[in-house]
């Protein structure tokens, strides 16, 4: 399916008439998962708020399935939107299975009475996400990991044909987030239901999203795919960072580069190094890498964390430019740190380089740093 399913059309959002992010002009369709990344007070939290009709918009327009956002009756709204935010509710007396519950209520009469069917669904939504357990609890006296969870079963109850969440993830362990997020994808990709949320772990959402929404300052920088917008350079610019690196090819925040004349050299292949690097990283100990062939997952990170990589084409055989580099590194080096490389028919030099550290006495195959 190409046609748009959730349309904002030159909108403007924000508080008290003043927009704070204005021209937002996105599609999204139905069944995809699009997240909102971007710096605390960025505005992700204000724009969710619009689109749920929680906060008036300023200026434009937002309409689900070809009808105008404003249109739509609060119970019409209700059936097809269920909405998870970061306020913490504190319910009187309730359960977490009342709390449940309630996502029924659109579909009962005036008395909100639940039907056999009602509870049967109630049932289901808790066990999807691991609540059942929760049912008879007060929602009050449960920690914050488990309301979001018990909040999460509530929209699923509801049966709607989107989920919007604001940074649903906040305050669950890594199980539960990856939990949350495989229960959201099943139901984004199964049952067709959009997905749109913030989240502050950009390396998941990298993973999970079909569409991400970059928000800084007063306008939205970036949206796309996750590999059109997961580049080291833009999440740097997003994120203001400047004491670390985002790498786009694992996903993960590294510390910045330990400084000063390399006092390693680390002879390394095929993901030997990575540990040896983040080793000699906690230790503040400068390193340099290589000869590392740019396709190597050691270089992924040595070039983020080495003071200096020794590079060399794929599939070529070490040159004498790389090979004498090298040597010079050993002879500047207190020691020579080999993490097993495998030798093959293109990096046969390596056998060459270790010999040398080894005739210079500075050859460890092994090292407790």
């Amino acid at each position: 399916m190409n046609e748009s399913y959730i349309k904002m059309e030159d909108l403007s959002v924000g508080y008290n008439g003043k927009a704070l992010i204005h021209d937002i002009c996105i599609d999204i369709k139905k069944g995809e998962i699009v997240t909102l990344i971007g710096p605390n007070g960025a505005g992700k939290s204000t724009i969710l708020k619009s689109i749920t009709r929680q906060l008036k918009l300023i200026g434009g327009s937002v309409s689900i399935a070809e009808r105008s956002l404003s249109a739509l009756t609060h119970r019409e709204l209700s059936l097809q939107m269920a909405v998870v935010l970061t306020e913490r509710m504190r319910p009187e007396l309730m359960t977490c299975h009342d709390i449940v519950a309630t996502g029924r209520y659109p579909y009962t009469g005036r008395l909100g009475i639940l039907t056999l069917e009602d509870e049967q669904k109630v049932d289901a939504a808790m066990a999807a996400v691991h609540a059942d357990d929760l049912g008879n609890r007060d929602f009050n006296a449960i920690s914050d990991g488990q309301r979001q969870r018990v909040l999460l079963a509530r929209a699923i109850c509801q049966e709607p044909d989107i989920i919007v969440l604001d940074e649903p993830t906040s305050f669950l362990d890594i199980r539960h987030k990856l939990e949350l997020l495989s229960i959201l994808r099943g139901m984004a990709k199964e049952k067709q239901i959009t997905v749109v949320m913030s989240l502050h772990e950009i390396d998941l959402a990298q993973k999970i999203s079909d569409k991400i929404i970059c928000v800084k300052g007063d306008h939205i920088a970036h949206y796309g795919r996750p590999e059109d917008i997961f580049s080291e350079e833009a999440i740097r610019e997003l994120y203001e960072i400047d004491n670390g690196y985002f790498d786009p090819v694992y996903g993960s925040l590294e510390l910045p580069r330990c400084e000063g004349a390399p006092k390693v050299l680390v002879l390394s292949a095929c993901g030997t190094g990575i540990p040896v690097y983040r080793r000699l990283q906690k230790a503040d100990i400068p390193f340099a890498a290589g000869p590392l062939y740019t396709n190597d997952l050691d270089y992924q990170l040595a070039r983020l964390l080495a003071v200096e990589v020794i590079e060399e084409e794929p599939f070529n055989p070490i040159s004498d430019t790389a090979f004498t580099r090298c040597q010079q590194l050993i002879q500047e080096c207190a020691y020579v740190i080999d993490c097993g490389v495998k030798i093959g028919p293109c990096n046969t030099r390596i056998t060459e380089i270790i010999e040398y550290a080894k005739k210079t006495g500075k050859y460890t195959p092994h090292v407790e740093i």
